[in-house]
């Protein structure tokens, strides 16, 4: 038998029928549903899938935030041997019609009037799609659209043998589902990865963090990403483990949702963390007198013992002793206050993260793995793990995978975790699996243990704190087809959200001093110029793009970029690196706030 995801479900399903698979946040309570109903909801979705005329090697797409809903949507269409595609809620209209038809989806499932919205807006001029159906709460009076109850009633018209037969015909190689990512340039590029690719991940994560049917999670992280289906979807079904779906607006509800479930896997992106370290810094920063030595004290025995620990080694008698009364004066209380006091494994993924974060939770007896990898072969590439965290580095080489570094230094991996190509994009795919090696166009190097550490990034792709990936040079060049603007450079590396250096067009420019009166004045800091800019990014800019690609805030510096001061090259391409060590003042003073 083909082992996939979808059969592991349908095992779950029979071994364990009473046992609670999710949970969901209905009124003030969590309530259960069994692994027998999950798999009897997918298996239900997918005979409406096919009673709406999706066929095997065609695709579906979601747009919405994590809800039971999406997940059953999304399994619903692999088993009858399509691929979903996810779609980012904060995406544009024009962005989700691009991964629609890309995609060529036939079906939508959106979450509510807001997102319907999107579609309502574009589909138009989508040939493809034929359905739109709403998560559950919402119900809009439109041919083209079915509630999640009409949706899943369609189910009725087939029989039960043909999902038996689409699931039997299911094969290892058969792509499984898309991952639509930002590249250097151009539209997005959707990864296609194969059930093969997803189920030996899921069962190397289950080995590697002793992932089992008691471990719970939470789900709050975006579907449309890798990692998290990871751990929501694909992790959960193969571990057989209970995932929580957060309430909307996690940055609202994220931390009393932690302190209901407690989790004993935590996934997070750096800023996640960054927010947890602030909290917690603020708090232990109040203490006084002998408290704030306890706090002290505490926090060196913890990352003496943490140090331990991560080399496989365990306190000695005093240490431990210690550590324990470290815990019921100080670490407890911090687990308690972030709903992490029964956690097991904290892992940190999508972005970099400061070491002085991963020291800092360390100190507090929460060790965090850092786990390295990309969209193209399933999330990871290199993670820490139990007993092996090396902070500063992002750990071994995966399960199963093996990892080198090119002649250049450029990361490469091979494994069952590593990608088909990208839809309908094989110049990108050759650029990026070469004998079946993965070029994941970071640079790295490995220390005498084997741990990898990366050492800068061969693409140009800026990874914000928050783990998204965005292409600059999109936005770079929306902002350069206004007319008053000759140069512009994206920031965002490790930020919280974007920001962008400027430069004018000297002929532009004048003519806009002309109009406005403001001949011999210094134009580039004039509150006119800086109005008219800010609106035209508003209006022309960030209006193209997803809430998170958005320009916040920007400078425009008093001259351009130059080949002389090391800006751009001979070829006039320009160097991010030596503008931001020449504009760091600048760049810094948008942040600052």
């Amino acid at each position: 038998m083909t082992d996939t995801i979808l059969h592991r479900l349908h095992e779950n399903g029979r071994i364990r029928p009473n046992a609670p698979a999710y949970y969901e946040k209905i009124g003030s309570a969590w309530v259960p549903t069994s692994w027998k109903e999950y798999t009897n909801q997918v298996r239900q979705a997918a005979r409406a899938l096919v009673a709406l005329g999706v066929e095997p090697g065609q695709n579906v797409a979601i747009l919405g935030f994590n809800r039971p809903e999406w997940v059953i949507f999304d399994l619903a269409c692999m088993m009858i041997g399509g691929a979903p595609a996810g779609i980012y809620t904060t995406n544009s209209p024009h962005e989700c019609k691009y991964i629609v038809e890309n995609s060529e989806s036939s079906v939508i499932l959106v979450e509510n009037q807001s997102q319907w919205d999107k579609i309502a807006e574009v589909r138009d001029d989508i040939a493809c799609l034929k359905h739109i159906v709403l998560m559950k709460g919402t119900e809009i009076d439109d041919k083209m659209t079915l509630s999640w109850e009409g949706f899943m009633a369609r189910g009725d018209e087939v029989e039960e043998s043909v999902i038996d037969a689409r699931m039997d015909a299911l094969e290892q190689e058969q792509l499984a589902t898309l991952i639509y990512t930002s590249g250097t340039t151009g539209p997005p590029k959707g990864v296609m990865l194969s059930h093969k690719n997803l189920a030996s991940t899921a069962s190397n994560a289950q080995g590697l963090i002793d992932l089992v049917p008691t471990d719970r999670t939470i789900s709050y992280l975006p579907l449309s990403h890798i990692a998290e289906q990871m751990f929501s979807i694909h992790g959960a079904i193969t571990a057989a483990y209970q995932v929580y779906y957060a309430e909307f607006s996690p940055q609202d509800h994220l931390n009393d949702n932690l302190k209901e479930v407690k989790p004993t896997v935590f996934f997070g992106v750096p800023r996640i963390f960054e927010r947890f370290q602030a909290g917690v810094a603020a708090q232990l920063s109040e203490a006084e007198g002998v408290r704030a030595k306890l706090v002290e004290w505490a926090r060196g025995v913890g990352t003496q013992v943490t140090a331990l620990k991560n080399q496989s080694q365990e306190p000695g008698a005093l240490l431990a002793l210690q550590h324990r009364i470290a815990d019921a004066l100080i670490f407890s209380k911090v687990k308690e206050g972030l709903g992490l006091s029964e956690v097991r494994n904290l892992i940190v993924s999508a972005a970099p993260i400061s070491p002085d974060i991963l020291h800092f939770f360390a100190s507090l007896d929460l060790p965090i793995m850092e786990l390295y990898g990309q969209s193209e072969d399933c999330g990871p590439t290199a993670t820490n793990r139990p007993g092996a965290i090396r902070i500063g580095s992002v750990g071994q080489a995966w399960p199963g995978s093996e990892v080198k570094i090119a002649t250049d230094g450029e990361i490469l991996v091979k494994g069952p975790n590593v990608f088909l190509g990208y839809l309908k994009d094989e110049e990108a795919t050759k650029d990026t699996l070469v004998d079946g090696w993965l070029h994941s166009g970071d640079l790295g190097q490995f220390d005498g243990d084997g741990y990898l550490n990366i050492v800068g990034r061969k693409k140009e792709i800026i990874i914000t704190s928050g783990g998204k990936n965005i292409a600059p040079k999109n936005i770079e060049g929306a902002l350069k087809n206004l007319d008053l603007v000759s140069q512009a450079v994206v920031i965002g590396e490790k930020r919280r959200f974007l920001t962008a250096l400027l430069t004018l067009d000297p002929e532009a420019a004048a003519k806009f001093a002309q109009e406005h009166g403001l001949e011999g004045q210094t134009l580039h800091e004039h509150p006119t110029l800086l109005a008219h800019l800010q609106k035209e990014i508003e209006d022309k800019v960030n209006s193209l793009f997803a809430r998170v690609e958005h320009v916040r805030d920007f400078r425009v510096l008093p001259r351009d970029f130059t080949v002389e001061d090391g800006e751009l090259t001979p070829t006039l391409k320009i160097k991010r690196r030596i503008i931001n060590e020449n504009f760091e003042n600048e760049i810094e003073s948008m942040y600052d706030a």
